[in-house]
């Protein structure tokens, strides 16, 4: 059976152009979002996995080494399944601080722009033997289709397309936060095309070569040798545990699987369904394994074991057979390629280039950038092609694959140190990894490259590597081994700088980022926009900014230190994902430093950062953590419902916690003021605080407060935390704040009202006690002016009657006031326009009224509810004062009008005004007057306030001098309005 080049170049090219297809409807938006970013796509773009090798190459090393050919499958499951203590750690760092890449892992992690670099500088040469595995499958299967083609050209061809491809749909977006859709959804399809590949190629082996599970049984006993094969390696203990431990660090550290676990992953929860997804898709691929071998050593293949997929296809004498094999391994090597070299690409720029050059700020740097990581990319397929073509073709798959897999396993000790060692520090893992990556090139790489015939032949190094899998597994778990142990050997002595041991507790698997309260320079917005302008230009530092922003959802006039520090971590998270974690670092250092610390400073915690984590940690913790979790939130629901206000604060006065009665108080929510300095808070509150914790005492009690004025009456209490440093000053501080307002008003009334009863039981007994006496002198007084004609005596007779009137308002007064403490009013409608009118009257009878201008304008139809005659005794009073208050000639006007549930009733005069002083305070007592002496008996506006409170209702005093609004008083009256749909009459109590 034979093929034409054409024949291939067109399916090659076809299925190429599928996936440029697929990738573009996806990235264009006609493919449902719901479709790309369900789970399964997720799963299976993570069978990406399957490389060329995991093809061709896997078959013969099954043949080779036994069942130990599982290990492939078993080590990447297995690190699935320890999901949520191996990868979902890493997947919540990566997420929360943009890393992009494993270089960006590890230089976050040990702060270290040297740990991603040498860790750059190792991944790029430890994957080139299996990026150039993976053309050489291309080609030499192109080849075994079509005998005597030029494969190098076909490698490069395929080399080129898939550098288009990367480009166009890989090099699109700069940031990990924007994700490369299309290319998933392509990997996805292309997981698929081998899982149908190999399944097909391997149904034809079971049922067209083996004869089903009888025809099986019969061959295997007749061959016992191909059932020994299998078993032999694992008798003598075999080196499965290394194979299993590389594949299973592989799953974390190989910059494909990184990228589409981690980079690329728009769900978290998908981690679940790939926890056993992907098994389940390994166990479907591994079952194929020895089938095909069984096959091909039935039918005598006599290709390369590396190729026995192809050659039992082959057998088949179908001609869509093998070219489904051949297509399925163009997926299996197209996807490693294009994922690789996007995520190298990535480590390249972030930790070998920008170190060392970065555009200036007048460049546009998002375009730089992006050009840069396609040269990148460009540069790397080139590498590998390189690589493939100076390679002796007699060396094994297996041989570069496993070249590959030990390299990448030198990362296994640095990423235990990330997620399980926090006293791991930068020169452990850089000393260790050093040693681990010149350990595997000088005992692995140079002999492979001598018997590749790539270097010249040393007689002195003694050393046969093809097929001795005893020494590469010797020297590649010597060099884990010694890598592993120069790392803690340094890293215990040596030291943490602060910026590690925060990072170190950030990426520890059973520890909680616990950030310290350390006060920036900048002190809002636009001092970050400043600060970023100089190293990134200034659009680009408002476009950071404003993206910062929009992802914390925070107000860009903020000016809180708490949420500045927040707006600093979500900035360095996205120059990290843009630039890398340490040249994001330094950017920041430089220019948005915090502020030089003292000792006296100190570096406090930042306990309502930790609170906010705990919360989002709520639903992953179990067992005693979760109880005490259960414990915390009590005690701090506690401290929130509490009925008296609690705020504590730092040692610098940073507000850590506002309770509800904090809120309800002052009228400030917690998310306003956590976070902020106590001298940030409004008047009065901040005059109030500051006053206090400046005082000595620590305690204080009745302290009115005048909120915008709304009287409060609060006492205060302080306590402080902790024992303080050597300077005196406390950890942290609470203030508990009690508003006994309503009971400082019920002792003033209480008290109002005891002196009222008193003056009332004393006017009432005054009132009987003068009455008749003064009623005697009046009979008698009357009776001698009218008995005598003496002209003197009929005048002093005149002027002892009018004293006796005058002593008869006075009793009068008093008698009324005494009877306004029992009279319970009606509850009944009062038209205030007829009630004013009615008053006006009353005073107009008098000469005295004549010479003022009272005018009612009350809106007609406006009512209150109450009593008529003692509303209309409010009236004459009010007027009466304003008269006696004013010039002759003055206006008085009288308003009243309808605000809401209530009536807002004025009387306003242009006299002299309220008198200044002490005195204002006391206007409402009884016997309390401004008038000149015998002019009044101050029990007027006592009877006023009497009247205005039976009706529920209230009653201001404003001088108009005091808001510059010329002379004269307004007196403020609002009482409940009639409402006749919801109140018949009643009595009022």
């Amino acid at each position: 059976m034979t093929f034409s080049p054409f024949e291939l170049l067109a399916l090659g090219v076809g299925y190429l152009s599928i996936l440029f297809l697929v990738a573009y409807l996806s990235e264009s938006g006609l493919v449902p979002v719901r479709w790309i970013r369900h789970p399964v796509v997720y799963v299976l773009s993570l069978g990406v996995y399957v490389s060329a090798w995991g093809i061709y190459a896997v078959v013969g090393f099954a043949q080779q080494s036994g069942y130990n050919f599982l290990a492939f499958y078993l080590g990447v499951s297995g690190a699935f399944l320890l999901a949520p203590v191996l990868l979902a750690p890493i997947l919540r760092l990566a997420k929360t601080h943009q890393l992009g890449s494993l270089a960006d892992l590890f230089a976050y992690r040990y702060r270290s722009q040297l740990a991603g670099s040498l860790t750059t500088i190792a991944m790029v040469v430890g994957m080139m033997p299996l990026l150039a595995l993976q053309i050489r499958a291309v080609a030499e299967s192109a080849d075994i289709l079509i005998p005597g083609l030029e494969h190098e050209w076909l490698a490069l061809v395929f080399c080129v397309v898939i550098l288009a491809f990367t480009v166009l749909f890989g090099a699109r977006h700069l940031s990990p936060r924007e994700k490369h859709e299309g290319l998933v959804v392509a990997i996805a399809l292309e997981s698929v095309i081998k899982f149908v590949a190999l399944g097909a190629v391997a149904w034809f082996a079971w049922d067209g070569v083996l004869d089903g599970r009888e025809g099986l049984n019969i061959w295997l006993n007749a061959n016992p040798q191909a059932l020994t094969m299998l078993y032999q390696p694992l008798l003598g203990g075999g080196f499965w545990h290394s194979l299993i431990l590389a594949f299973l660090f592989s799953a974390v550290v190989m910059p494909y699987m990184y990228q589409l676990v981690f980079t690329e992953s728009v769900n978290p929860k998908a981690l679940v369904t790939a926890s056993w997804g992907l098994p389940l898709y390994l166990f479907g691929m591994a079952l194929a394994v020895p089938i095909l071998l069984w096959a091909a050593l039935k039918l005598g293949v006599r290709l390369n074991p590396e190729y026995f997929t192809m050659g039992v296809a082959l057998a088949s004498e179908s001609r869509w057979l093998p070219l489904l094999v051949f297509v399925g391994g163009l997926a299996a090597a197209s996807g490693i390629i294009i994922v690789s070299t996007l995520s190298m690409a990535s480590m390249i720029l972030n930790h070998l280039v920008l170190p060392i050059y970065q555009p200036s700020p007048d460049q546009n740097i998002y375009h730089w950038l992006l050009w840069v990581r396609r040269i990148l990319i460009g540069a790397l397929i080139a590498l590998a092609f390189l690589f493939y073509v100076f390679l002796d073709e007699r060396r094994s798959m297996t041989e570069m694959a496993m070249l590959t897999f030990v390299a990448t396993l030198q990362f296994a000790p640095g990423l235990i140190g990330v997620l399980f060692w926090p006293k791991a520090n930068q020169a452990g893992f850089v000393s260790g990894l050093a040693t681990g990556i010149v350990l595997w090139f000088a005992t692995l790489v140079v002999p492979y490259l001598i018997e590749a015939r790539v270097l010249p032949s040393l007689n002195w190094l003694d050393i046969s590597f093809a097929g001795n899998t005893v020494y590469w597994q010797a020297m590649g778990i010597g060099a884990t081994l010694i890598n592993a142990l120069v790392g803690v050997a340094v890293s215990l002595l040596g030291t943490q700088s602060p910026s590690e041991q925060i990072a170190a507790n950030t990426c520890s698997v059973d520890n909680l980022r616990r950030p310290y309260r350390w006060e920036l320079i900048a002190t809002s917005t636009g001092d970050f926009v400043r600060g970023l302008s100089d190293p990134l230009g200034r659009l680009t530092a408002e476009r950071e900014v404003q993206m910062a922003l929009a992802d914390l959802g925070m107000d860009p006039a903020e000016t809180r230190p708490y949420a500045l520090r927040r707006l600093r971590d979500q900035i360095e998270s996205n120059l990290s994902g843009l630039l890398g974690p340490s040249v994001a670092q330094d950017i920041l250092d430089q220019h948005l430093p915090y502020k030089v610390r003292t000792e006296q400073d100190g570096s406090a915690e930042d306990i309502h950062f930790i609170e906010s984590r705990l919360e989002d940690y709520r639903d992953r913790l179990s067992g005693l953590a979760a109880e005490l979790d259960s414990l915390r939130r009590f005690h701090r629901q506690t401290l929130f419902d509490l009925p008296i206000g609690v705020c504590s604060l730092g040692k610098d006065l940073e507000i850590l916690s506002w309770n509800n009665a904090m809120m309800e108080l002052t009228g400030i929510s917690d998310e306003q003021v956590i976070g902020s300095r106590l001298n940030s808070l409004p008047n009065p509150w901040r005059e109030l605080f500051m006053e206090f914790l400046s005082g000595a005492s620590a305690q204080v009690y009745r302290k009115p407060v005048d909120a915008h004025g709304d009287m409060h009456w609060v006492s205060l209490n302080r306590a402080v935390i902790g024992d303080g440093d050597r300077f005196g000053h406390p950890d942290s501080q609470v203030i508990v704040v009690e508003d006994i307002s309503e009971l400082h008003r019920l002792e003033v009334r209480l008290s109002h009202n005891e002196r009222l009863a008193s003056i009332g039981r004393l006017a009432a007994g005054v009132a009987h006690e003068i009455g008749n006496p003064v009623t005697g002198i009046a009979c008698l007084a009357q009776n001698l002016k009218a008995e005598t004609d003496d002209s003197e005596a009929r005048h002093a007779s005149q002027q002892i009657l009018e004293q006796t009137q005058r002593i008869s308002r006075i009793v009068q007064s008093l008698v009324g006031f005494a009877r306004a403490e029992a009279i319970n009013p009606m509850h009944e409608p009062v038209d205030l326009f007829l009630a004013v009118s009615e008053a006006i009257q009353l005073l107009q009878l008098s000469p005295e009224a004549k010479d003022y201008d009272l005018r009612n304008e009350c809106r007609p139809g406006v009512k209150v509810r109450g009593d008529t005659q003692r509303l209309i005794q409010v009236f004459i009073n009010l007027l009466s004062n304003a008269r006696d208050a004013s010039p002759r000639g003055s206006t008085i006007i009288v308003r009243a009008s309808n605000h809401g549930p209530n009536v807002r009733f004025e009387v306003e005069d242009f006299g002299s005004g309220l008198p200044q002083g002490d005195i204002r305070n006391t206007l409402f007592e009884p016997f309390v007057t401004t008038k000149d002496t015998g002019k009044g008996t101050g029990l007027g506006l006592a009877l006023v306030y009497g009247i205005v409170e039976e009706h529920e209702g209230r009653i201001q005093l404003i001088d108009k001098s005091d808001y510059d609004q010329g002379n004269g008083v307004i007196v403020l009256i609002t009482l409940p309005a009639w409402q006749p749909d919801r109140e018949e009459p009643r009595e009022l109590s």
